[in-house]
This record gives C-alpha cells, sequence and structure tokens, in this order.
C-alpha cells in the first residue's frame, strides 16, 4: 500500500472547504496521492476518508463488523416476509441537534437523490419531547424553532427564558429554579480557566446541590440530563462536560448560532437516509473499503508506525502498511492495539487507560398500532432512564408496514436504556443482571408504568409484535456481561486525560469521540470534528497546502464575552464568580 510520499496540490482546492465535485476534477489532474489507512469504519473513519479522499490521498479503510459503527441501522433477522425488506433495528436512535455543525457540512456534501443538500435534507425536526414519571402527568416541553437570527441577547433575556421553561414545563419549587438558573449563568461566565480546572473537577451533582432539593429537581436536572443527554452518572459526572452543553443547547433553543432545530432525527432508518449514501460516495471518491478485517495491534518501529497487523475475514493474520495511519475505532477497542513501544512513544496513549465508558445501548420494540404519544423524544426518569421515540411518524416518505417485516408491524417505538446498574421494577434486578428477554420486559413495563398511569392507555401488550435487543449486549444474566459498543462517560477529571489528534508519532493520528475537540462530549459531532483535526494534523505533518478542514467550535454568544473576561480577572486573583451565591 507504500504510495507517493507528496499529497495533492491546493490550487485548485482554495478555500476553507472542498466539495466532492471540486475534488473530483482536482484528482483528475494531479498526481495520485499518499496513501492512508484509516483503523474503523465508525463515523471518525468515514469522515476521515471523505476527507482525506477529497483532498486526493489514496484511502482504505479497516472496519471488523460494519461500516457506520454505532450509527448504522441493521436489520431484524428473518423479519421479512412477502417481499418487504428486514424490520429496521439500531445500536440506539440517532439525535442529530442543531448544535451541530461539523456533522452537518459533511452531510450536505453526501449526495442523495432529489435533495439539493445531499444528505442534510433528510433531517426532520420533532414538535416537543416529554418527561414522563410513574404516578405523574407528563410535562411536555413544545419546541418552536424560530427560524431567524433573534437580536443579541442580555443576562436577563437567558434568565428571564429559563426561568420560564423550568417553571412552566417542569414544576420545579420557584426557589429550586431561581437557584439552577443562577448556576447556569455562573457557568456562562465563567472563564475558560475557571471552566478547566474549576468546573472540571467539580461534579454536576455538587455543582447544582441536587443533595438538598426536591425530587423533580434532582431526576429531571440532575439525573435526566446527565443520563440522557451526556450518559453518565450526576453524582460524578464534570461540570465543565455538563454545562458546555446546557450552554449550547440553551442558545440552540434561542436561536442563536445553530445550524437548525433544537432536536433533529433522520425520516429514514439510518443506514437508508445516511450511511448508504456515504459509502457510496466514497466508494466513488476512490476510498477502499476493507469490512470484516480486525486491527490486532498498531506496529512501532524506528521512530514511526511501520505497519499495522489486522485479522482478515478469514481468520488469518497480516501486516498491512500505508504512508499514514489514521486511528479511528472507539477509545475501549483501539487502546487494545497500543503496544509498550508505541506507547512509550507518546504519554498521551497511555492517558487513554484512563478514559471510562459505560453502557447506553438500544432496544426496539414493534407495534402492530402505533401509540397516542407526542410527536418528539420521551424521556423516562425511572428507573432505567429510558429515552424513547415513536419512528414510522417521523419517516413521511415510507410505509411502515408496507415496505418492513411481515405487513403486521406498523411503527417502531425505540428506546435507549441509559442505566444499566440500577435495580428495575418488575424483577428487582440490575438490567445487567436481567436475561435478554427479561430486559425487554422490564423496559416495556417501566414504559407501560410510565404512560399508562393517569388513566389514559398509551401502550397495549396486544399491540406488541416483536422486539429486538442490541446484538452488541452479551452474557446478559450472567456474570459477565458484555457490551461491544460501550459509550465514554465523563467523570470529573475526564478532559485532562482526553488526547489530541495529532500524536508524537509523525505518521499516526487519532480520530474517534473521545479525542479532545470543542464539543467535549462523546458524540457524532465529536467523532466528526475529531476526524477533521486528525487530517489536519496529517496535512501539516506532510507540509501539504492543501486546504484544512474547517472544524466549527460550538456556539458561545459574544455578549458575555466581557463578563468572561472580567471572570479571568477574578479568577486569577482567587475570587469566585461575580454571580456565584455559593
Amino acid at each position: 500500500m507504500a504510495g507517493a510520499a507528496g499529497v495533492t496540490g491546493a490550487a485548485a482546492l482554495a478555500g476553507a472547504g472542498v466539495t466532492g465535485t471540486a475534488a473530483a476534477a482536482t484528482r483528475a489532474t494531479t498526481a495520485p496521492g499518499a496513501s492512508v489507512a484509516v483503523l474503523g469504519g465508525g463515523v471518525a473513519g468515514l469522515t476521515a476518508a471523505h476527507e482525506l479522499a477529497e483532498r486526493g490521498f489514496r484511502v482504505t479503510v479497516y472496519e471488523r463488523r460494519a461500516l457506520g459503527g454505532k450509527a448504522r441501522s441493521m436489520d431484524v433477522p428473518d423479519s421479512a416476509k412477502g417481499g418487504r425488506r428486514p424490520l429496521p433495528a439500531e445500536h440506539g436512535f440517532r439525535f442529530i441537534p442543531g448544535i451541530y455543525h461539523n456533522l452537518p457540512d459533511t452531510m450536505r456534501r453526501i449526495p442523495f437523490p432529489g435533495n439539493p443538500n445531499g444528505v442534510w435534507d433528510n433531517l426532520v425536526a420533532p414538535s416537543a419531547m416529554a418527561f414522563s414519571r410513574t404516578g405523574r402527568e407528563d410535562l411536555t416541553i413544545p419546541l418552536p424553532w424560530p427560524g431567524h437570527q433573534p437580536p443579541d441577547l442580555t443576562l436577563d433575556d437567558i434568565r428571564r427564558a429559563l426561568t420560564a421553561l423550568l417553571d412552566t414545563a417542569l414544576g420545579i419549587p420557584l426557589p429550586e429554579t431561581a437557584y439552577f438558573v443562577n448556576r447556569t449563568l455562573v457557568f456562562l461566565t465563567s472563564c475558560d480557566e475557571r471552566r478547566d480546572r474549576t468546573w472540571e473537577a467539580t461534579p454536576w451533582w455538587e455543582f447544582i446541590r441536587a443533595e438538598e432539593m426536591s425530587y423533580d429537581y434532582q431526576r429531571i436536572l440532575a439525573v435526566g440530563l446527565t443520563r440522557n443527554i451526556v450518559a453518565t452518572k450526576a453524582e460524578e459526572a464534570s461540570t465543565r462536560t455538563v454545562a458546555t452543553l446546557l450552554e449550547a443547547f440553551v442558545f440552540n433553543a434561542l436561536g442563536r448560532g445553530a445550524d437548525g432545530p433544537l432536536d433533529r432525527i433522520l425520516d429514514a432508518p439510518t443506514n437508508e437516509a445516511w450511511i448508504d449514501p456515504w459509502v457510496t460516495h466514497l466508494t466513488s471518491l476512490g476510498v477502499d473499503f476493507k469490512v470484516g478485517w480486525t486491527v490486532r495491534e498498531v506496529k512501532y518501529a524506528s521512530g514511526r508506525v511501520s505497519a499495522v497487523l489486522v485479522e482478515n475475514p478469514q481468520g488469518e493474520r497480516e501486516s498491512v502498511t500505508a504512508d499514514h495511519y489514521v486511528s479511528a475505532m472507539p477509545v475501549e477497542h483501539a487502546r487494545r492495539t497500543w503496544g509498550p513501544a508505541l506507547r512509550a512513544a507518546d504519554p498521551q496513549l497511555a492517558r487513554c487507560d484512563r478514559l471510562r465508558t459505560d453502557w447506553m445501548t438500544g432496544i426496539q420494540f414493534y407495534l402492530t398500532e402505533r401509540a397516542p404519544l407526542l410527536h418528539g423524544h420521551l424521556n423516562c426518569v425511572d428507573p432505567w432512564s429510558l429515552t424513547a421515540i415513536q419512528q414510522a411518524a417521523h419517516w413521511p416518505g415510507l410505509d411502515f408496514p408496507a415496505d418492513y417485516g411481515d405487513g403486521v408491524a406498523v411503527d417502531c417505538l425505540s428506546v435507549d436504556v441509559s442505566e444499566w446498574d440500577r435495580p428495575g421494577t418488575l424483577y428487582g434486578k440490575t438490567a445487567k443482571q436481567c436475561t435478554r428477554a427479561e430486559v425487554a420486559k422490564e423496559v416495556w413495563a417501566q414504559l407501560k408504568a410510565a404512560l399508562n398511569d393517569t388513566g389514559k392507555v398509551v401502550l397495549k401488550d396486544s399491540a406488541l409484535h416483536s422486539w429486538f435487543l442490541d446484538p452488541g449486549v452479551d452474557g446478559l444474566g450472567t456474570p459477565y456481561p458484555t457490551n461491544d459498543d460501550e459509550l465514554l462517560i465523563h467523570p470529573v477529571g475526564t478532559f485532562h486525560n482526553r488526547p489530541r489528534a495529532a500524536t508524537s508519532i509523525p505518521n499516526f493520528f487519532l480520530a474517534g469521540d473521545y479525542v479532545s475537540v470543542d464539543i467535549d462530549l462523546a458524540t457524532m459531532e465529536g467523532a466528526n470534528a475529531s476526524a477533521r483535526a486528525a487530517v489536519n494534523a496529517l496535512l501539516e505533518r506532510t507540509g501539504s497546502t492543501a486546504p484544512r478542514c474547517t472544524v466549527t467550535p460550538l456556539f458561545r454568544a459574544p455578549e458575555l464575552e466581557p463578563l468572561r473576561r472580567h471572570d479571568r480577572t477574578r479568577y486569577r486573583l482567587g475570587l469566585r464568580n461575580a454571580l456565584d451565591l455559593g
């Protein structure tokens, strides 16, 4: 796989970004570029391949299982009848909020028939979200999208908006609402030094004083935010991580600095709406895909990565070589491939052993009649922190019973299970202690308890057609359950252990949702941004004049910058934030 050391000339690619059309025209008039082995075919790996191929590199992607990684959808085995496609399943439903900018940019550059903006046009916006609690009326929050750029905001505008949302939508006691709003304003006006040091070392539970507050405050603002959005535990989650995302969502809801509505999902199963068109496009750009090839070791010699030991689909091991290597696997898989010599060459690789992962896994329920649920996401905070969405209503171009399965199932209720170590209500066991069938029965029982508790029957046992639990989960009900698709979590201190995309090894780069980028959260956006950073680092190392990938940070309101500068002075003097009431 060794190739020429040079990369494509940049004269024809001037500008901040490169479109597929421009890249194709450039490749026709330039010599072949250097070779790059991309290790992993999830969002990070496909993004790296996309950016590299547009710049004339010869790219081979090695993926052990299926392209798309955790983002992919999959078929339910043996579910197709009468010429229909199999029932669609997934690791968990895709959520692409308006705070994302880098991933939507990539989606716009993936052609899709009939869409002027490519795959990006397949995004649709649910109109509401709800918190459903057992024995309590559901709290539904509309998600309007103003569709325009509002005027500059003052701190008082933000305070009033947050107070109105929490007071009217969530019903949390007014003193507690006021306190939470104050804590939010403290973070919004905190300088980067205070965020990176003080708030990174402070658990979210402690920062918002959840221990002293009401049950609703704890379950919604502490547990609900951390388990359903950040996928970690409130008692240990870094305030920096949780509040950074909250800051972005607040401004997204206010129409500031957003790519689109607060909540967006795809209008079809993920592979149909996004992954398959992406792979087709990358193949047209010359990317070679090796699916079923498992990376076993990244070999290091003479100050460089010399080869990668892979296992091919026949179970045979062989070494593959390239000019450059981008490790784009999830951290729990990537760090197993880094031997002592490679780790010694760059200490940040060893620090990745301190990064922690946890379970957040999807289960789908197929229904013979559509449930009267809201048009959007449903959060059931007790006890397994379930997040669900009924999908067919968001797939307007599809006729679910005509297109999928046996013609009897009319919808898919897709559920993410965020809490796997807390006893359930049906069996009194944690999800990990349950068998697969018990997990399905427990989740279904929790959904019914949350939705059928105020006199209205929302979910009926008679309407349950079948269920499908992510096959990456194995060994449930045994002493040694495993999950092949864990998610990076963010306890205090995680920020300082996340590696950079550029390593000290000159031809080795990192991409993945664990790599340090502005969003500071294990997300598809983080995976995409890290891949762009890895490609930029590769371009710098090779002295290429090709245009760099645009990496867009999370939005920060410029109106608050003077307050953050003021806080920087206070921080350096050892003083707390001016708004911090303790």
